[in-house]
């Protein structure tokens, strides 16, 4: 991932990149606990993996986007 020429500081560009670090496993965990939560309320056990598959996708879709966005 290249940095943007507007990109002029380097901490800029390190946060930008850490909240990206740590989006997927927070997206990841929360899916993990609603599938969990909706488990236990509809006596389940798939919705677990359900929610962390959506949780999965949807942390790395600002991924995906910032390195369209870069090219």
């Amino acid at each position: 991932m290249a940095i943007r020429k507007g990109d002029d500081n380097v901490w800029l560009t390190v946060g930008r990149y850490l909240a990206l670090m740590t989006l997927v496993p927070a997206s990841i965990f929360v899916g993990y606990e609603i599938g969990d939560w909706l488990d236990g309320q509809l006596s389940t056990h798939y919705l677990k993996i359900v929610f962390v598959i959506l949780g999965t996708v949807s942390g790395f879709m600002p991924m995906i986007r910032d390195i369209n966005r870069n090219d």
